[in-house]
């Protein structure tokens, strides 16, 4: 399977809301043992194995709006299927902390996924969304997704990065009907599950 995480390259972007999908796969790495330091279509790669299955990690470097050509230039090198992609990003859409893994979808104005849905032309791949909206207004979503985190978001985020990387290693051992059921649980108070 290949596990891309979206985000930005540079410093001046590593540690912000819109790069949750390249400290994703950071925190997979590390956990597993998989450098993810060599350079391949326009990304940064490594190959490894997660609870016996094998992986191919990661982050493109055409940064966030141009995601998809790296993408389907990774599929293609390595003979694969949207059907074998998960690609992680950030949602603003979602209360921060949040997770949601679905099997196909819609970009739904993210414009990484925009890329990569019109590179691929198909909308049919897995994705693990992880909300970033901070539960106060927002009157700039562009500016406030490349600003550093917040204190407060600060203190979550091992937490939010311990769960993801779980979340994907669920959906390898147990694959995505049981990931979803356990990723995707209604918060709590609400009377609604997401579909």
């Amino acid at each position: 399977m290949l596990i891309v995480g979206l985000g930005n390259p540079g410093e001046q972007y590593s540690h912000t809301p819109h790069n949750l999908g390249f400290l994703t796969i950071d925190r997979l790495a590390g956990e597993e043992g998989i450098r993810v330091n060599r350079p391949e279509a326009n990304a940064l790669v490594g190959r490894g194995e997660i609870n016996g299955s094998p992986v191919i990690l990661a982050k493109p470097l055409s940064f966030m709006n141009l995601s998809g050509g790296p993408v389907k230039a990774l599929l293609q090198k390595y003979e694969l299927e949207p059907a074998q992609l998960l690609v992680i990003y950030d949602e603003l859409d979602l209360p921060w902390g949040t997770l949601r893994l679905r099997q196909r979808g819609s970009a739904a104005g993210h414009n990484g996924m925009i890329s990569v849905i019109s590179s691929l032309q198909s909308p049919d791949f897995l994705r693990l969304r992880i909300g970033i909206h901070p539960g106060r207004r927002v009157a700039d979503g562009a500016a406030y997704v490349l600003q550093p985190f917040r204190i407060a978001q600060e203190k979550d985020l091992d937490a939010i990065l311990g769960r993801a990387a779980d979340i994907v290693r669920l959906l390898l051992s147990d694959g995505a009907a049981k990931a979803m059921t356990v990723c995707n649980r209604r918060a709590e108070g609400s009377d609604t599950e997401e579909q």
